[in-house]
């Protein structure tokens, strides 16, 4: 992370930048189904720009912009990762197809020894 202490400091005008954030959220809502017999595109057009415009009031308050360097700090893990090559991939992948298989077989045995040995041995219920 490029910026290991984190200190929240909360302004008035980054407060009222959240609350028109949220208004305008309601009003994309309030807006979508208010114009339903407007058609589809009045309905539509005002739900994307009303999002659109909330989207936009939050990227510019302090949480906005957090969110913004929490994803840039993301990707750049991202590219150190040293991804496995295709045969790699298909390897490791029959590795754990192999021990599922040969773990469903051991749990099996071990359910049906169980079985025998509670129902048949012990209780002597025989089938």
């Amino acid at each position: 992370m490029s910026n290991p202490q984190v200190e929240t400091v909360t302004t008035g005008a980054d407060k009222a930048k959240l609350a028109g954030a949220v208004v305008l959220l309601v009003a994309a809502l309030v807006a979508f189904y208010a114009l339903g017999k407007q058609g589809p595109w009045v309905q539509w057009g005002a739900l994307i720009v009303l999002l659109a415009a909330a989207v936009g009031a939050f990227l510019t308050s302090e949480s906005g912009k957090s969110l913004i360097a929490y994803g840039q700090d993301s990707v750049k893990e991202v590219r150190k990762v040293v991804w496995p090559t295709g045969k790699e991939a298909r390897q490791m992948t029959l590795y754990v197809f192999a021990f599922v298989v040969v773990m469903a077989l051991f749990l099996w045995f071990t359910d049906k020894t169980l079985e025998w040995v509670l129902y048949d041995l012990i209780l002597g219920w025989k089938r």
